[in-house]
Formats: structure tokens, sequence, C-alpha cells
């Protein structure tokens, strides 16, 4: 078998050490651009949504490139994205092509079934080794967050600009050329050290705003025309609590092997989603309330059109911006959304926050809303 994966954020990095350590066969697809979605929306009915589309064309690319069976995760409650495996698996079949999708979770059938999908990946390798392979890839996954974070926080501050993006711009072009977890790791670890030896705007008070919303949407740079790197830019501190590591720490191996998992979140939704209702909207109400508590100046609510889960947190959102006295903006995305449209009301809600700021506003009557 030659594997691939759908592109989500730096995945493909976590993909990739996980497939090296098995010394399995494996094409990256091309990053994702305008042309993959057009490839994706051939096949894909309107009402399907934006990461859906993308999926289907890293898929077809991946395919003309020789991939022959595709590795994706399974979805987190009642969203689209827990049916993406069995849907990309109808949609290669209805169009003729050989591929094999294989989803990497628990599945109903119990950990014996997903024992059996990874053997289709690691062979005849012991279970000691894939546990170790596997745990070498959820430490790839952190440390790759980690590495986000510090970026973040650097951009805001770093006194000459472009310092982060040129190391980044490296590091993305030299990890392709690296193989197997232990070398990511220690490239990481080389990475995070470049950038620590940043010069920094020591007087630096950066505006900071809080992302969330649906995963795939706040994640992906091209699904955000690269949202984090354009704020940073501007010198305002981006925070994503929502990150692959996290899903693969609690909704897979903790939830997999019935491990308390961490319910901040939850616990911070209470007072307005009484319980899941599907994707991450559990997540964004809770983050919301814990972003709004901990002091950010503003907080950017991301989804894709027609993701049901999201549409119930705009929804709630009004009220923890009036509770909390927080600004939130809800951008929402499609094929057809324009990236200058899109930059255009960020910088506008980056305004609003410096006004905001500024004035010391803390009466409600003022309160600078995000749409």
């Amino acid at each position: 078998m030659i594997f691939t994966f759908p592109h989500l954020g730096n995945t493909y990095i976590v993909a990739k050490a996980f497939l090296d350590d098995f010394n399995a066969q494996y094409i990256i697809p091309p990053f994702n651009t305008n042309k993959t979605l057009e490839i994706g929306s051939k096949y894909c009915s309107e009402a399907n949504c934006l990461p859906f589309k993308l999926f289907v064309g890293n898929m077809l690319q991946a395919s003309e490139l020789g991939a022959d069976a595709m590795l994706i995760t399974g979805g987190c409650g009642p969203c689209k994205l827990g049916y993406f495996g069995e849907m990309l698996q109808k949609t290669a079949d209805d169009i003729g092509i050989n591929m094999e999708l294989i989803t990497l979770e628990v599945p109903d059938q119990g950990l014996k079934e997903l024992n059996a999908r990874v053997r289709k990946i690691s062979g005849n390798t012991s279970f000691v080794n894939v546990v170790k392979v596997a745990n070498s890839a959820k430490n790839v996954a952190i440390k790759i967050d980690n590495l986000e974070r510090l970026m973040r926080i650097k951009r805001a501050r770093e006194r000459e600009k472009g310092s982060v993006d040129l190391i980044y711009r490296a590091f993305k072009n030299d990890i392709m050329k690296i193989k197997g977890s232990k070398n990511i790791l220690e490239y990481i670890k080389l990475t995070e050290n470049k950038l620590n030896d940043i010069k920094l705007n020591e007087n630096a008070n950066p505006l900071k705003i809080a992302v969330v919303g649906e995963i795939y949407t706040t994640i992906e740079p091209y699904a955000n025309f690269e949202l984090e790197r354009i704020l940073g830019n501007m010198g305002i501190e981006v925070e994503r609590k929502v990150t692959v590591s996290d899903w693969i720490v609690n909704d897979m191996f903790r939830k997999g092997l019935h491990l308390p998992r961490d319910s901040s979140y939850v616990k911070a939704s209470k007072a307005y989603l009484g319980r899941m209702v599907g994707g991450h909207t559990q997540h964004t109400i809770g983050n919301s309330v814990i972003h709004a508590q901990e002091g950010y100046d503003g907080i950017i609510h991301l989804y894709p059109l027609g993701c049901m889960p999201e549409i119930v947190s705009q929804a709630i959102l009004p009220a923890i911006e009036e509770d909390h006295q927080i600004p939130i903006m809800t951008i929402i995305r499609d094929e057809m959304t324009g990236e200058a449209g899109f930059v255009t009301r960020l910088e506008a809600f980056v305004d609003l926050l410096k006004k905001r700021r500024g004035e010391n506003i803390d009466g409600q009557s003022k309160l600078l809303y995000g749409y």
C-alpha cells in the first residue's frame, strides 16, 4: 500500500513521522491551493462543507501521484467529520479511483478492529512497537503545537518584522527532507532555539485575540487565509486552544482508553450549553468564556458554511459577548470567500479593539460588537 492523508495545518509532519517509523510508503499531497479546492468541488455537491471538498481534492491529487490508501481520523460527536471516511470512500468509488480509506479511531467494534486497521500500516511489527510509534507521533504533535504557540507569541513582539516567518519558511522546507520521529523532534527543538534567539521589543503590549470555531477552519492556513500570520504581523498575539495534539491526546488516546479527559471547556460552557451538540461547539463556547475571563481583547469565531454545530455556537456567542464584555467577530468561510475581503474585516476588527483598549471602555452600552 502507498498511503496518503488529507492536509490539516502541520498534521502532515505528524503523519510523516508516524509512517516513517513504520517504514511505510507514503505520498504527501500538494499543499492546499485554489486548485485543490477546484478539483474537490468538481466531485462534491454544493451542500458539502469546505473541509470535505479539500479532503476530496487532497485524495485525488495524491491518487494521481500513486497513493492507494488514505488515513483519516474520526469525527467528534454528531458532526459530518465523523462520516468523512465513509463519504470519501463512496466518492472514490463513484469516481472510479483505487483508494482505500482507513479511519484511525476506536470504532464501535472496539480496539481489536482498530488494531486490524493499524496492522495495514505497521505490518507484522510487535504490539509494543506499535504503541511506541503511536506515542512518538503524539509527541511530535505536541511539540509542533508548542512551536506554533511560540511563533504566535514571538511574531507579535519581534523587533525586526518577518524574523519569525523567515525561520518558519526554512523549517517547512527542511522538515520535508527529515525522516523519522526522533530526527523530526530534534529539528523542532533546533527551530525552537532559533525562535528564542529572536530579538524582541521588550515594551510591547500587544492586543490579544483568541481564535475559536470549527477545528479544520481554525487550523488549516489555506482555509483561514493564514489568519495567525496576518494578525501576528499586525503585532497581535493570537491564541487557539483547539489543536491537533489536543485532539490526539483527548479524543483518540484518552477516549479510546476510557481515561479522564480535559473538561475545562465543558465546565465553562455549562451556563450557555448544557450538553454536547456535535463538532467543537462546546470548545467554542467554553473557550470563549475562558478567554474572556483571561482578559483577551477580542475573539474571532471561524467556521465553514453549513457547519451545523458552529451555527449553534454563533447563536450563543452574543450572550457571552454581552455577559463578559468582549467583542466577538464571526467569519464564515466557503469557496466564494475572497481573501481581500477577509483581510479587510480583520483589519477593521483590530482597529475597533485598539480603539476600545485606548479608550478604556468598560460600559456595556459602548461594547463593540464584532458582527
